[in-house]
């Protein structure tokens, strides 16, 4: 059985596999991102200038679908941020994973590793894909609800207010429980996907020999899903920061 690696600190549980793997994809996507920006040249770019650029254009489409380009220039950066971030951690629990027995193992405060179960032979999973974590895709969507609503606010002022309650006033309660529920979709739909890949793969391995080529199979469909979840995500963070801030006259 694999659990999560857990300390506690001021009656507060850390999953130290999480923060770990979160470093992990910061620390990847921001090397990508450098070297695709080390040798820039319009005459004869590199091939990680090439992938950058085709990236950024494909974000912005993705965004001129959601809203004007015009307005939503600005979040070019954060959409491309969360593309390359969740496409990253998407992947990171494919090519291998690193396991202990959780018996005996400290940390570097001395305190004992706990397990999430109170088996003593269970194991520690500490390299997975962090969306495979619904502690790490929460935070994701909870920052996008705090963003959505904070440049409604903002951009959007008595219109965005005033959405609360179109077209009736009756509605306000069915719109608060709309706008609460954007995140938790987001937050599950991520975390389903992503967690449900890694299962079916640990379960192939599992099969010893007779699972390999179903294993090369999953793994390359893995690629398709982590793309296409990471493109999910992006596309309703922007449809939803274009319904919260783009008011059109009637």
């Amino acid at each position: 059985m694999h659990d999560s690696p857990i300390i506690v600190l001021g009656g507060l549980r850390f999953d130290l596999s999480a923060i770990g793997m979160l470093l992990v994809t910061i620390i990847v996507v921001m090397v990508l991102a450098r070297l695709a920006v080390r040798n820039l040249s319009v005459e004869n770019p590199g091939k990680l200038q090439n992938f950058m650029e085709w990236v950024v254009e494909f974000v912005e489409n993705l965004i001129s679908s959601a809203m004007d380009l015009k307005h939503g220039r600005k979040y070019i950066s954060l959409g491309l941020t969360l593309m390359l971030f969740i496409f990253v951690a998407n992947l990171l629990g494919l090519p291998f994973a690193v396991i202990t027995e959780a018996h005996g193992v400290q940390n570097i405060f001395g305190q004992p590793i706990q397990a999430t179960l109170t088996n003593e032979h269970a194991h520690i999973l500490w390299w997975k894909s962090p969306t495979a974590d619904l502690s790490i895709t929460a935070g994701l969507a909870f920052m996008v609800f705090v963003l959505v609503n904070f440049m409604g606010l903002k951009d959007n002022g008595k219109h965005y207010l005033k959405h609360y309650v179109q077209p009736f006033w009756v509605f306000l309660p069915l719109n608060i429980v709309e706008n609460l529920a954007k995140p938790i979709a987001l937050a599950i739909r991520l975390f389903a996907n992503i967690f449900a890949g890694e299962v079916i793969l640990s379960t192939l391995i599992k099969a010893s020999v007779f699972g390999l080529p179903f294993v090369a199979a999953w793994q390359g469909f893995s690629i398709f899903v982590g793309a296409l979840q990471a493109f999910i995500f992006t596309m309703l963070t922007m449809v939803y920061i274009a319904q919260a801030t783009v008011h059109e006259e009637h």
